[in-house]
């Protein structure tokens, strides 16, 4: 077997206990002792800049492990020296990398659990205080039930935050993922028509969808989902006697949906922000949570379609969303 190879087995070697090294201390121990045998291997060649080389290594290995940031220092060494020097480096890399990762996973579910724990703290504060009136002994009959019905209708709030914020999670992790079949698009909007009337009709707001009937590729379930929070935002800021229209048209590239109302609209500040995650503008309601909007964008995205938003406050609010053919 050549020099050249047993370098090669060798930085291998060398490079794979390196990985443990920040989880073991006897790991560094052992990286320096094979570094050593080839400190030795060269010394036969006596070759003294490549033991200089060496041990620029050995020292790099040692403070590398404190700090994965630290910058390699530069060889032009082309030989044995330098084929161990390019394998540990792409070990550090590989760990600078992962370590990047793993501070981002877990930063990621910092801010999840904090969110979480933010969301769900008003509606438990509200159980708390009307199961300590429930305990009352001279509760009358009538106040009893509208209590219960108000824990009822809290845990049913928390029940449903917890359930779109996972959804929420796994579409942002691309755990979840969509399973398109042929969607006829004229009934899937009429569904949500139907399902939103009421909503509308409530807040005494013209509901209008006109689409054509055509096929598209997506996830029905999801993608109905999408479009129906999409629809209520723009419900839920349209006044008594404003409208809520959805056009639709296709080409060769795309469906493409226009969700418009003339609403109180976004402010200027507040546009390029409703997409994120528990984002709360001016006009929101005390009742939202700031979820929907990201939850149909990430969906969308999930389509491989996008969503834009146009506003001006005080005129209403236009979505447009693209679905792209596949």
């Amino acid at each position: 077997m050549s020099a050249r190879n047993i370098v090669r087995i060798g930085a291998a070697a060398a490079a794979a206990v390196l990985c443990m090294m920040l989880h073991s201390p006897a790991g560094c121990c052992i990286v320096l002792a094979v570094l050593a045998v080839f400190l030795i291997g060269e010394s036969i060649l006596t070759d003294v800049r490549r033991k200089r080389r060496l041990t620029e290594l050995i020292d790099y290995i040692t403070r590398v492990q404190d700090d994965l940031t630290l910058s390699a220092p530069e060889c032009s060494d082309e030989g044995l020296t330098g084929i161990l020097q390019s394998e540990i480096y792409k070990v550090v890399a590989l760990l600078r990398e992962q370590y990047s990762t793993e501070k981002d996973r877990k930063e990621y579910m910092s801010d999840m659990l904090s969110d979480i724990s933010h969301q769900i703290k008003t509606p438990l504060t509200a159980i708390q205080l009307m199961t300590e009136l429930l305990e009352q002994p001279d509760l009358d009959g009538d106040k009893r039930l509208q209590y219960a019905e108000k824990i009822d209708s809290q845990v049913g709030r928390i029940t449903w935050l917890i359930r779109n914020l996972l959804t929420l999670s796994q579409l942002e992790a691309g755990v979840l993922k969509m399973k398109p079949v042929s969607v006829d698009l004229g009934e899937l909007m009429e569904d949500i028509r139907s399902s939103l009337e009421i909503m509308a009709e409530v807040k005494g707001v013209s509901l209008e969808v006109k689409v054509p009937d055509t096929e598209i590729k997506a996830d029905r379930h999801w993608l109905r989902e999408a479009l129906m929070n999409v629809i209520k935002n723009c419900i839920e800021h349209t006044d008594e006697g404003g409208n809520v229209q959805v056009k639709g048209s296709e080409n060769n590239l795309y469906t493409e949906l226009i969700i418009e109302d003339n609403g109180s609209g976004i402010s200027e500040k507040d546009l390029p922000h409703i997409f994120e995650r528990f984002y709360k503008a001016d006009n929101s309601s005390p009742q939202s949570v700031g979820i929907g909007l990201a939850l149909a964008k990430n969906i969308i995205n999930a389509h491989s379609g996008i969503i834009e938003a146009e506003s001006e406050k005080g005129r209403g609010t236009k979505f447009t969303v693209k679905i792209y053919a596949v």
